[in-house]
């Protein structure tokens, strides 16, 4: 049997015989990092932007995905500035360490290209 009119599959970023991801995933799973990032950020400013980068992502078309993923590395790369610059060597760790994953994920979810 086949799907009802009308009722088209999930969009996805894969090849046929690949493990399907859909577009809401993607868009899922840069939002849980966004507000991970959030809750991290160690003043209201960095909080501030955080949330507005997630709320962009939230409604945003899918095209625009990977813009929002350089906007936060380039976020997270001014709270890792943040942290050097006020000896805080702890808050720098973590945030670097969270740079490179949500880094890695956008490089899987082939919104940015491998360097």
């Amino acid at each position: 049997m086949g799907r009802p009119s009308g009722n088209k599959p999930p969009e996805t970023l894969i090849q046929p015989g690949e493990l399907a991801v859909t577009e809401q995933y993607i868009i899922g799973e840069l939002s849980i990092r966004l507000v991970q990032l959030e809750a991290d950020a160690p003043d209201a400013e960095f909080a501030y932007e955080f949330a507005r980068l997630r709320v962009e992502t939230e409604k945003a078309p899918f095209e625009t995905l990977p813009y929002m993923a350089m906007n936060a590395l380039r976020l997270i790369r001014g709270l890792c500035r943040d942290s050097l610059a006020r000896g805080d060597l702890q808050a720098l760790t973590s945030q670097a360490t969270m740079a490179a994953e949500l880094r890695e994920f956008a490089v899987s979810a082939r919104l940015l290209a491998e360097d």
